[in-house]
């Protein structure tokens, strides 16, 4: 069963009012064409690109008119002012010409997809921060060389987020994205400062527990704001921050981390300073816009209006709240979705991706490969863990920046397909050069590189589309829901990952329990080619209305 892409149907009378400039909503019609007549529900007719920005940001001008305006007047002999004037004004247009391709149509949204990218700069930040401190911690405060409650310390962190994200959805169905963002950061600053005071294992348990639930609300709360509040053509690049967000903050962690190595109390001074985003991210809330998805959704269709004319430009408004208003009940019902929603079809299927593409990126050995990349820095010579952890930082974020150019321009498919079989291939040369007998130098080599190209890799594809397309692919109504129960498994999985992996490389070898990461990154990207529907340069309308369209035909 496969997703069909969007159709758009002329109707006769949708082009008759259009020649005259007058709007209208498409109508159901009959189709005879069969022996039994079905009611046909025309969909909306695909936009034209998006152009956004303040001034317009594309310039087109015509210089063929001017020249030739000055050639006849050149012709006539004219020696007069208006001659000088046109010579300015040529002047002016080459200028004008060479910025003719710069486009700025994201810049209207960007301000407020950076603050929301905060919570993902914070994620990586508590992600990092734990690394190397924990020893420290450990010795402070009395559970040094206890394997278990060090683990305890990192792990409760997953249980938090994995609460937060079953949370999420129900409170920014009510609540709405900028409020909720305020919200979740209360547990975010509180747990970085309990943390950061702990005088025992208790304190500094909760703390991380507090900090997790946070993280977990975040995590989902990000691509849905992103997805609805970003103009379409942009969506893809404006959703690649979060995961540069999150490479960003696990740099930020590991630098500041550094003295750690000399001063046993640096620790306080890191999770004190992990507090600090948190009060930027709910200041600047305060001045972001709202989803104009969910404000048409409590009613609230002037202030929609108002948010997709200074994010998307005066030019969308109609069409917009058009698109909104043809999936989209504007009397509050929709605020009322339940989990059981999600058996329904389309919602059961796209929680079925949802959830397997998280499951499948975790078992495909994400944070199995960054836990043990350290060791495979150790034998070619690199003896810092810091060090090592901070080129890992740095090939993810260089991953990053190769998925924000590329995620608008080859599509969402075909970046999750590539990125997977980079990640098959990168397992497979380090399980080569581990198992077969080749010189020690070389045999490092190997490692290292592989290590590093699953790591690009996976930063390019596997890393962020994971987290995009599943607002992209899910209905207004159940968004929220879906991707709570996606992050969920997300976060199962993490904590399964972390807790069997080395078990699994003491009984089992690294070659074996590599291999199987490649095997499941193989079966990943086979998923991927049969069950992802591509989503680039379509609105969430549009999505939407084909997965639901093409569900009643398959009804029918």
């Amino acid at each position: 069963m496969n997703f069909v892409s969007l159709s758009a149907y002329l109707d006769p009378m949708w082009l008759a009012t259009t020649v005259h400039h007058q709007p209208v909503r498409p109508v159901p019609t009959i189709s005879t064409a069969g022996p039994n007549p079905k009611v046909v529900y025309p969909c909306l007719p695909k936009p034209k690109p998006f152009r956004f920005g303040p001034v317009g940001v594309r310039l087109r001008l015509n210089k063929y008119k001017v020249l030739a305006e000055k050639k006849q007047l050149a012709d006539l002999g004219t020696q007069n002012s208006d001659s000088e004037k046109l010579d300015v004004g040529e002047e002016k247009v080459v200028e004008e010409e060479e910025v003719e391709g710069l486009d700025l149509g994201w810049l209207a949204a960007f301000p407020h997809v950076f603050i929301a990218s905060m919570s993902n700069f914070l994620f990586g930040y508590h992600i990092g921060v734990m690394n190397g401190p924990i020893v420290s911690i450990a010795r402070e405060l009395g559970f040094e060389g206890n394997s278990i409650l060090e683990g305890l310390v990192v792990s409760i962190f997953i249980v938090g987020a994995f609460l937060g994200s079953l949370c999420c959805g129900t409170i920014v169905d009510k609540l709405g994205c900028r409020r909720t963002f305020q919200i979740a950061t209360i547990p975010l600053i509180l747990g970085a400062l309990i943390s950061a005071q702990a005088h025992s294992l208790d304190e500094v348990t909760f703390g991380r527990f507090l900090v997790g639930l946070g993280i977990g609300v975040d995590t989902v709360l990000v691509p849905i704001y992103i997805s609805e509040i970003a103009p379409t053509k942009y969506r893809g690049s404006l959703g690649t921050l979060c995961q540069i967000g999150t490479c960003l903050g696990i740099i930020s962690s590991l630098f500041l981390g550094i003295p750690s190595e000399n001063d046993p109390h640096w620790w306080r001074t890191m999770l004190y300073i992990a507090s600090v985003p948190g009060f930027v991210l709910a200041l600047g809330m305060q001045f972001a816009v709202d989803s104009p998805r969910w404000l048409c959704k409590v009613g609230r269709l002037d202030n929609a209006k108002e948010v997709i004319k200074n994010v998307w430009g005066a030019s969308e408004v109609e069409k917009a709240i058009e698109e909104f208003q043809s999936v989209i009940k504007n009397d509050g019902s929709d605020l009322d979705s339940s989990w059981f929603e999600l058996l329904k079809e389309p919602n059961s299927r796209v929680a079925f991706i949802g959830g397997a593409l998280f499951v499948l990126q975790q078992f495909a050995g994400i944070n199995g490969v960054l836990y043990f990349s350290s060791l495979t820095f150790k034998d070619v010579g690199i003896t810092s863990s810091a060090l090592a952890s901070l080129l890992i930082g740095v090939t993810n974020f260089a991953g990053a920046l190769c998925a924000l150019y590329l995620i608008d321009k080859q599509g969402r498919q075909k970046l999750l397909i590539g990125s997977y079989l980079g990640m098959a291939l990168s397992m497979f040369l380090v399980v080569y050069a581990i198992s077969f007998p080749l010189d020690e130098q070389l045999s490092h080599n190997l490692s290292i590189l592989g290590t590093v190209m699953y790591i690009f890799t996976f930063a390019i594809g596997a890393g962020p589309v994971t987290g995009l397309i599943i607002p992209e692919l899910s209905s207004n109504r159940s968004r929220g829901k879906i991707m709570g129960f996606s992050f969920s498994a997300h976060w199962v999985c993490n904590f399964l990952v972390g807790l069997f992996f080395l078990d699994l490389v003491e009984k089992l070898g690294v070659a074996p329990v590599y291999g199987t990461f490649g095997g499941v990154s193989l079966l990943t990207a086979i998923f991927a080619n049969y069950f992802i529907v591509e989503t680039k340069g379509r609105s969430l309308e549009e999505i939407e209305m084909s997965l639901t369209s093409d569900f009643r035909a398959r009804d029918k």
